[in-house]
């Protein structure tokens, strides 16, 4: 058997980012990572490889030069997890024990949950910018867009970056009304399974002014169901307002014709992890909010998309996670108590067109905490530049390498 003080499992950006602090703060940490991923990609870019922004290749690195030095990397998947023996099966049959576990597996994308989506995903103007695979291809569905019904959907939460759905919607709309013709013969659609733009009151106030002024077709509580390719059509199931207001109405169906049809899936715990004891109700980790230690075992930790936090899912959510996971966890291999605190600090960077963005950020609370002085509900060109240049230089560069938080190298920045 294997022994490691710390096994991450999962070298995503949770788990390079905690797995560099580590070995920063304590260089003498034998660390390990299990991934077995040779590609390494910054997801939060692939709204703008689908809007023309990026190129695919342009959010790729090699995970090798991701991983930090001394870190021990074994390229293998998890196969079960003991807790109990503070240990971890591999896909390749080994064995693994540790002293401090580190969850770090991410979500999987539940494309067979819609009927009818695995076989059209990537022909037929049916694209996602959720698929590695089809990112490009939403591009090439809007260049290709030739009038009708723009649909793009969203499911029901959690989700990786819960507003990425509509910021594709919103440069699609762009993109069309370039060419006033083609404006007037299509209708952008979006469906989103929500009951609401979005669910910080702050920043869903401007956004419902960006919809009204765009004249984007907004449909809430609609879930996309099915997806027929042989007649253009995506099956909703919509949902009553409320329950107060649903006076015992049940959900009904409701069939949108699409010529471009933009699927964000359902997503959900990888099933390692769902089917472990480490999972709470809902599948992901159960872990304390504030400190991201497993409620039952005490040398497990967690953070990221596969963590049971009630935050929004997103790379910016790591930023806030890892140094408190990482105070926190060394405090327990020494026998202390850690005092880091996680608030719930998420960023979701809004695109709403092309060089307009709206930087929210915001709390477990679902109050504004901008980084920036100035009002974070405008849409702004500046927050754009932040969006396309800033931060995937900061993910690169900074992030992924264990960096000290960014106030200490962006002139202005509060947090």
């Amino acid at each position: 058997m294997a022994h490691h003080q710390v096994l991450i499992v999962g070298g995503g950006a949770a788990g390079l980012t905690v797995a560099a602090r580590l070995r920063r703060l304590r260089p003498s940490l034998d660390v390990a990572i299990l991934e077995p991923a040779t590609d390494h990609y910054y997801q939060p870019g692939w709204t703008l490889v689908g809007a023309g922004v990026f190129s695919l290749e342009e959010t790729r690195r090699n995970e090798a030069e991701l991983i930090p030095a001394g870190v021990h990397w074994i390229r293998e998947g998890v196969a079960g997890f003991q807790p109990d023996a503070n240990s971890v099966t591999t896909t390749g049959g080994q064995l693994i024990s540790y002293d401090a576990l580190v969850v770090a597996t991410g979500m999987k994308l539940c494309w067979d949950r819609i009927k009818g989506l695995p076989e059209a995903l990537g022909q037929g103007g049916v694209c996602s910018n959720y698929s590695r695979e089809h990112a490009a291809y939403t591009w090439e569905c809007i260049q290709g867009f030739q009038g009708g019904n723009a649909v793009f959907t969203c499911p029901p939460m959690p989700i990786k970056c819960p507003g990425a759905p509509q910021k594709i919607a919103y440069l699609a709309d762009d993109a069309i009304k370039r060419d006033p013709a083609l404006a007037a013969r299509s209708k952008v659609i979006y469906a989103t399974a929500t009951p609401g733009i979005f669910g910080v009151p702050t920043y869903a106030a401007p956004l419902r002014e960006v919809v009204k002024r765009k004249g984007i077709d907004a449909r809430y509580n609609h879930v996309l169901i099915e997806v027929r390719p042989d007649s253009k059509e995506a099956v909703f199931r919509v949902q009553p307002a409320s329950p107060a207001d649903s006076q015992g109405e049940e959900s009904r169906e409701e069939v949108i014709s699409y010529d471009l049809l933009h699927v964000t899936p359902p997503m959900a715990a990888p099933d390692v992890v769902a089917q472990s004891p480490l999972a709470a109700a809902s599948g992901f980790v159960d872990v304390d909010k504030h400190s991201l230690q497993h409620v039952r075992f005490a040398n497990v930790f967690s953070l990221g998309d596969v963590s049971g936090m009630p935050n929004s899912k997103t790379a910016a959510a790591v930023r806030g996670q890892a140094p408190v996971l990482v105070d926190n966890l060394l405090a327990q291999l020494d026998g202390a108590t850690g005092h880091g605190a996680y608030d719930g600090y998420s960023c979701c960077p809004l695109i709403t067109g092309y060089g307009k963005t709206i930087m929210a950020e915001f709390n477990y609370e679902q109050q504004p905490v901008p980084s920036f002085p100035l009002d974070p509900t405008q849409e702004r060109w500046s927050m754009w530049i932040v969006k396309t240049k800033m931060l995937p230089w900061l993910y690169w560069n900074r992030m992924l390498r264990g960096a000290d938080h960014e106030r200490r190298f962006i002139p202005g920045l509060k947090r």
